[in-house]
């Protein structure tokens, strides 16, 4: 493969850094804003962080969702950070707590994902996530409060990584087909299945360039 070209989404969030790192390691980059730019052929795609609720809409509205999620199922290999992971997740628990069991007190499907809501939490029409990974992931895990912090942790075949967090989710289990690529005080941070990589951090803002480069390896087939 020469340059991959990576379709990196580009409604809202911070995918700027995430362009910024593939550019750096050879490949290149093309904004998905709207339903024409996914006429064209790309390698991977990019899900960044920002408002998981926001994007999912806005990709129902701008009519890119079937399209998207067709990719997805079809192979083609896929980075997801934050907000992204939740995207690819099939079950999605909403709000802070200690586990799975103090979360859900009612569940509503849409598109094969779960939203589940806690007690404290209004009553929000469930957001249209891909529901491609088998994931079952609580938002905004540390809170809404915590704002962010930074750890370096061990990532499968990777060593050490820095990860910097923004009120990131966790994965509260994993289903079959899933591998489970890094812990941080034993809650699940990072996996993979198949053709998905996804994250509760945001690697494109640290230096270190080993999660788009193994996301690269994925493009390329390596």
């Amino acid at each position: 493969m020469a340059k991959p070209l990576i379709g990196v989404l580009a409604v809202q969030g911070a995918f700027i850094e995430h362009e910024h790192k593939l550019e750096q390691l050879g490949a290149q980059c093309v904004e998905l804003r709207q339903a024409s730019d996914l006429n064209q052929q790309f390698d991977g795609i990019v899900l960044p962080g920002g408002e998981s609720t926001v994007q999912g809409k806005l990709l129902r509205e701008l009519g890119m969702f079937d399209d998207l999620r067709a990719r997805i199922v079809g192979g083609i290999p896929v980075l997801a950070t934050c907000a992204g992971m939740i995207l690819l997740a099939n079950e999605v628990f909403q709000g802070k707590g200690t586990g799975a069991k103090s979360l859900s007190t009612f569940a509503e499907s849409v598109a094969g994902s779960t939203l589940h809501v806690t007690n404290d939490t209004p009553d929000p029409a469930a957001p249209p996530y891909f529901a491609t990974m088998n994931i079952k992931v609580r938002r905004n895990a540390y809170g809404r409060q915590l704002g962010s912090f930074r750890t370096i942790e061990e990532f499968k075949g990777l060593g050490a990584v820095p990860m910097t967090f923004i009120r990131g989710p966790l994965v509260e289990e994993v289903g079959e087909g899933v591998e489970v690529l890094a812990r941080v005080n034993g809650d699940i941070v990072a996996v993979r299945q198949g053709n998905q990589l996804a994250l509760s951090f945001h690697p494109e803002l640290d230096a270190d360039n080993s999660i788009h480069q193994l996301f690269l390896d994925m493009v390329k087939g390596k």
